[in-house]
């Protein structure tokens, strides 16, 4: 029994690991600045899903026996691997949304805020500017 918890405990540091490590690879992907850095960052974030993904089959296994009676950390961890997956669903999305396609297309309305900060900035100092 000392054996599992051991294995379990060991488990459940891999998982806090995995999702700081996505995390990381998360920010890096939101600030990168060109497509491919991008890219690379998909392709970190999708080896890290796949490694959280084998600890949440890990934790359904244990959960799922009877020989474990405190389950409360382990489904703990297991949404938590949960709430990861769903945020990299998204971030697929995104990427292999064709930029003519009708999402594509809407989501070229929509602008970054930070860029529309930019274009106000450069308009106010435009139009400042041309009043001098």
């Amino acid at each position: 029994m000392a054996d599992k918890r051991k294995l379990q405990d060991r488990c459940l540091k891999k998982v806090t690991e995995g999702v700081e490590q996505f995390e990381d690879i998360w920010q890096k992907l939101h600030n990168a600045a060109n497509a491919n850095q991008k890219e690379k960052y998909e392709a970190d974030l999708k080896k890290e899903i796949k490694k959280l993904q084998r600890l949440r089959d890990q934790i359904k296994t244990w959960v799922a026996s009877n020989e474990i009676k405190d389950k409360r950390q382990l489904v703990e961890n297991r949404k938590l691997i949960e709430t990861q997956m769903e945020r990299f669903k998204v971030v697929e999305r995104e990427t292999k949304t064709k930029a003519y396609s009708k999402e594509g297309l809407g989501l070229a309305l929509k602008v970054d805020p930070a860029q529309k900060e930019k274009e106000e900035v450069g308009q106010w100092l435009t139009v400042s500017q041309q009043q001098h």
